[in-house]
């Protein structure tokens, strides 16, 4: 499945990319599904880029989504985070894949651990520290549709509908 993501995307593609399947494969093993809630696998993807590639991944998402009429969705967060490995291997399922592939231009933006980008997270109506993953919609001109407020960071004990719930509220 091709997503539009930004970052070191083309350097670590396919490793993430493979990363990213085995534990989408390991989740369904487990039984993850629209009406099951998720378990923490042990180890984890690498999801979020350098800490340093935020304003520029925005950026080029905002520039991407003005060009295809698709709405932004920043995803803040970390690596070492149990409910961002759950959020984002809800985001591989369908149909929350295929829903954001047809609206929305991911950017993951790394937290460090709760101590980078900070300023990022203010300027998009996101308090830290306060619980990721946090999600936050932009439409094509950067504009804030919306700011979470800790909805999904007890993302380990929701199900995947509550993602396809919120992708498709937040759609163009």
């Amino acid at each position: 499945m091709e997503r539009a993501r930004y970052g070191r995307r083309k350097e670590i593609g396919m490793t993430a990319g493979k990363i990213r399947v085995g534990l989408v494969a390991v989740g369904m093993a487990l039984g993850l599904s629209a009406g099951v809630q998720a378990q923490v696998v042990p180890g984890h993807a690498h999801i979020y880029p350098t800490v340093d590639a935020a304003q520029a991944d925005i950026h080029a998402a905002l520039v991407e989504a003005r060009r295809t009429h698709k709405r932004v969705l920043l995803d803040f967060g970390g690596d070492w985070c149990p409910d961002c490995q759950v959020l984002n291997i809800y985001f591989h399922q369908n149909p929350n894949a295929e829903l954001l592939e047809k609206n929305f231009i991911l950017v993951d933006v790394n937290i460090g651990h709760e101590d980078a980008n900070l300023e990022i997270a203010s300027k998009y109506g996101v308090a830290m520290p306060h619980g990721v993953p946090a999600l936050v919609v932009l439409d094509d001109n950067g504009k804030v549709l919306y700011s979470q407020n800790k909805e999904f960071s007890n993302m380990r004990n929701m199900q995947a509908t509550s993602v396809t719930e919120f992708l498709n509220k937040w759609k163009p």
